[in-house]
């Protein structure tokens, strides 16, 4: 789930990877067809398709099947066509929930994300019913252990990032966060340097987070999961914080 603003949840999702693993790899896919088709199949001309290639290595998809996913996009005239989606809502507590998506049915995908909201004890709402709690900002994740706080910071903020936060264990997470237009060359240059970034990606930020703990949490986190279970659906962000103890 993005939305924990410090990467708490990057173990669970590597727990979880090998289970789920066909379906992040058909995401990426999707993603980056999608991408293709838009805007060709050029990642060095085309931003988006080289953000959508980066998370697919990411999540270790193999370099051929991030070829194949290219080619069926920049060549798929007639075939399928993606459109994207944002849907936005409500959890349990009333933490706000922002959900992308990529669909070939509009009315499908809205009939099944409203129903996976109502089972989960949440509720869809309007366009831009929560959306304002939230900014769209690079966000990067580098693993803490063996890296220097000084030259971390230095590195990033000489590459143009926004903000440098600290992890909050030594096994945590440094997130810099950049303005869309210059994530891509921060996270080169944190690349160039040596260091080892575990996630990247443009995403949604609260601006305000809401503590959840104990069922709550428990609530929030088997709704977004359900949500991340569809097909249809790219990433969910909320302005929850939870535990790690809660999230693991």
């Amino acid at each position: 789930m993005a939305g924990h603003s410090k990467w708490a949840n990057i173990k669970h999702r590597k727990a979880a990877v090998d289970k789920k693993r066909g379906k992040i790899w058909s995401k990426c896919s999707r993603a980056i067809m999608a991408a293709a088709r838009a805007g060709g199949g050029d990642p060095v001309s085309n931003l988006a398709l080289r953000y959508a290639i980066d998370e697919a290595r990411y999540a270790n998809m193999p370099k051929d099947t991030i070829q194949r996913a290219i080619d069926k996009g920049a060549g798929s005239a007639g075939g399928e066509s993606f459109e994207s989606i944002t849907y936005e809502g409500y959890g349990p507590s009333g933490v706000a929930v922002i959900v992308d998506g990529l669909t070939d049915n509009r009315t499908r995908t809205a009939s099944e994300v409203r129903s996976i909201f109502s089972k989960h004890g949440g509720n869809l709402g309007t366009t831009g019913c929560v959306g304002f709690m939230f900014e769209t900002r690079g966000q990067i994740a580098v693993p803490a252990s063996g890296v220097d706080a000084d030259a971390i910071m230095e590195r990033a903020i000489e590459a143009g990032a926004e903000d440098v936060q600290p992890p909050d264990s030594e096994d945590g997470f440094w997130t810099i966060l950049t303005e869309p237009t210059s994530f891509a060359a921060v996270k080169e240059a944190l690349e160039a340097s040596g260091l080892t970034i575990e996630q990247a990606e443009i995403a949604k930020i609260p601006g305000n987070t809401v503590a959840l703990a104990g069922d709550d949490a428990r609530k929030l986190l088997n709704l977004v999961d359900a949500l991340e279970d569809n097909d249809d659906v790219q990433k969910v962000y909320t302005n929850a914080e939870i535990p790690e103890d809660a999230v693991e």
